[in-house]
């Protein structure tokens, strides 16, 4: 499975946050700021504005522990870690990104608050009834068997803990064009509708399950990412090659036309352990 993801092509090229950091003069172990890293390192919807979102809702302060699945680059947990003087495990599938994000990471200082374990969240070790909050942006989708997901985090959370996950879902009937390119360029291997997946959270325990649909502001702002990608087009090629280009390119126009066509729906999701 670590090899199959990448066929989502945001998950390729790891080391263009480095080439643009380089370009900065920030190369090689060069300290970093958080701040010099979010325009780079959030893969999710509306940068640090989501993470903020979280740690209102979830009432994340210095006290915290906090699970992050599916954490990529790590910027969400460094900037959870950052703002709040939480503790963050960042568990992240591909070996790659998370070499990435412990190299960031330590570069910002954070490594004594934000630790990253790289490995499948379904097999991870996690230490019973040790966090406060769960998080996960746009990761959750593509973990199959999820009989067993939402079991495994409610057990990792304290009662009372919180879940707040943003992931896509099925709002509508997919056709079978859309289906092959959820399967190949997004890697998704569960798209529940609903009332399945609030079921599905349930069995984690979970009660106070709130469900909001994203998918309408999702794909405006995917809209609008892939055209001001594409109008700074020669930029990035000088950057980054005309390959990276066109993959990255290909990604920001499949999922802004499945937003847009409305049957990939978006949800923003949160939960208390009961």
């Amino acid at each position: 499975m670590p090899d199959d993801i990448k066929t989502m092509k945001l998950y390729s090229a790891v080391e263009r946050i480095n080439t643009e950091l380089e370009a900065q003069g920030l190369g090689d172990d060069v300290p970093l700021t958080v701040a010099q890293l979010t325009p780079y390192d959030q893969l999710h919807y509306f940068g640090t504005d989501a993470v903020d979102e979280a740690i209102a809702a979830c009432g994340i302060d210095a006290d915290a522990r906090v699970l992050d699945i599916g954490s990529g680059f790590g910027g969400p947990a460094r900037y959870l870690a950052d703002t709040t003087g939480a503790h963050v495990d960042a568990v992240e599938l591909q070996a790659d990104m998370n070499a990435a994000a412990s190299s960031l990471t330590r570069r910002c200082g954070l490594d004594d608050r934000v630790t990253h374990r790289q490995g499948d969240i379904l097999q991870t070790n996690l230490e019973p009834a040790a966090y406060q909050t769960a998080v996960s942006w746009l990761a959750l989708y593509h973990i199959p068997n999820r009989a067993t997901l939402f079991p495994r985090i409610g057990a990792a959370l304290r009662p009372g803990g919180m879940l707040f996950v943003e992931d896509l879902y099925c709002r509508a009937p997919l056709s079978a064009e859309e289906d092959e390119m959820m399967r190949t360029m997004l890697f998704s291997n569960t798209l529940p509708t609903q009332s399945d997946y609030v079921s599905e959270v349930a069995t984690g325990g979970f009660t106070e399950i709130t469900f909001l649909d994203m998918t309408e502001t999702w794909a405006g702002f995917t809209r609008d990412r892939r055209d001001a990608f594409r109008d700074g087009r020669d930029h990035y090629v000088a950057r980054h090659g005309q390959a990276t280009y066109e993959a990255l390119d290909a990604f920001y126009d499949c999922i802004a036309g499945l937003l847009t066509t409305g049957h990939v729906g978006g949800v923003k999701l949160t939960a208390r352990r009961g």
